[in-house]
């Protein structure tokens, strides 16, 4: 009896807990990471499905180093790594991380008016504007809790992967073996692949959002100086432990089950180019049916509307830090000027992109690669705040958690050499 009185605690608290790091992890596949696993699925089949339980430890260990610091300094990610460096090499993190959090809007945009496009016949260019602007909006008019709970919620559309992926009824025993039994990658392609697929599950705006919204959370709490959030509580880190752990598998599930799918539908037929997720998505029709075409193009379009905020919000709290402008999805536009302006500028930069005649695939296959081979450097800065026992107030981050995050990015530097090398 006491058994069972417990369960229903135990599910009740983990629910309860889940919040910055289920959405930051949900955000994770966003349409770049999509096209990235659809990509490596369609060019090399099942060789890289190892990859998915390898990267959930590394990146729930980097998720959970950036939210310990937001959680203990009451800072976001600038404001810490702004006590150990020089301002100028700030800047620039800042300002290259702008740079491909707004490629990475307009592509997303392009990914999710594509996957619209294929849902009703309208041309993808009307709908990127609309959802651009739709977003904005929602962003400048919406408090901070609904925004948060709206993208808890969108968090769900990730299952439509894992649902597709048993459509098309793998052999289990094929999937198993690739997935325990790493292929050693041999050619540029597959490192190539190797470096995008961790620089979209690993990427520097999910350090950023990550610890801006422990910030959020705290002001939420109505925390609003900066002393009062300073320092936390053991169970407050236990329950972002599961929140985060959660939300990095759940990230890395899905990557399983895309890699998968397109494994076992385009790369098994032939297709290894995909120049569109409009193209991917139609693909799929005579090899796994109707019902796994819709379900992977509604995918792109809720996860485009979960990505988007996180990506021009990440690059807005990163500015909003280091100038020291008023910041925060809380305040009204009056009250948070710069703030909210660089996320309508990185949004409306992005529907412009879609204007350039960019391929919106390979834009979102490059950025990841980009984002992979940035990642290292600012995980060196990150691992360097986290362990300093001034910056983080006598609550550095454990050992264990230091040799993850260094073994995470060495791994990460190796992988983009071996890019080039090869």
């Amino acid at each position: 009896m006491e058994e069972e009185k417990k369960k229903p605690h135990l599910i009740k608290r983990l629910f309860s807990v889940l919040g910055p790091g289920l959405v930051t992890g949900a955000a994770d596949d966003d349409p770049s990471g999509i096209a990235t696993y659809s990509i490596a699925g369609a060019q090399l089949g099942m060789r890289l499905l190892w990859l998915s339980w390898l990267t959930w430890p590394m990146m729930g260990a980097v998720q959970m180093m950036c939210a310990r610091i937001g959680m203990v300094t009451g800072r976001g990610i600038t404001g810490a790594l702004g006590e150990k460096f020089p301002r100028p090499l700030i800047l620039f993190a800042v300002c290259a991380l702008f740079i491909a959090n707004t490629i990475n809007v307009g592509s997303d945009l392009a990914g999710m008016a594509d996957a619209a496009q294929l849902l009703s016949g309208v041309s993808s260019h009307i709908f990127v504007v609309m959802f651009g602007i739709g977003i904005t909006i929602a962003i400048v008019r919406l408090k901070y809790h609904q925004i948060a709970g709206t993208l808890k919620w969108l968090a769900l559309s990730l299952f439509a992967y894992v649902i597709t992926a048993f459509l098309i009824h793998p052999d289990w025993s094929a999937v198993s073996s690739a997935t325990f039994s790493p292929a050693i990658p041999k050619t540029s392609n597959e490192w190539s692949n190797i470096v995008a697929i961790l620089g979209t599950t690993i990427s520097p705006y999910l350090f950023f959002w990550q610890a801006s919204q422990e910030v959020e959370e705290e002001k939420a709490m109505g925390r609003r100086m900066l002393r009062t959030r300073v320092g936390t509580s053991k169970q407050d880190l236990v329950n972002r432990m599961m929140d985060v752990g959660v939300g990095t598998f759940l990230s890395n599930i899905v990557m399983f089950f895309i890699i998968l799918t397109t494994a076992l539908t385009l790369n098994a037929h032939g297709i290894t180019e995909i120049t569109t997720s409009k193209q991917a998505a139609e693909a799929l029709r005579p090899l796994a049916g109707n019902l796994a075409t819709t379900l992977y193009t509604v995918g792109i379009l809720a996860v485009g509307f979960l990505a988007i905020p996180t990506l021009a919000g990440s690059a807005a709290y990163a500015f909003a830090e280091f100038f020291n402008w008023a910041e925060g999805l809380d305040n009204k536009l009056r009250q948070a000027k710069a703030f909210y302006v660089v996320i309508i500028f990185s949004i409306f930069c992005g529907i412009g992109i879609d204007f350039l005649r960019i391929n919106p695939m390979k834009a979102l296959y490059w950025t990841a690669i980009i984002n992979g081979i940035m990642a290292p450097f600012m995980l060196i800065g990150i691992i360097m705040v986290a362990r300093d026992k001034v910056i983080m107030h006598d609550h550095p981050s454990s050992k264990l958690s230091l040799v993850v995050v260094t073994i995470t990015t060495l791994v990460m530097f190796f992988a983009a050499i071996a890019m080039f090398v090869f």
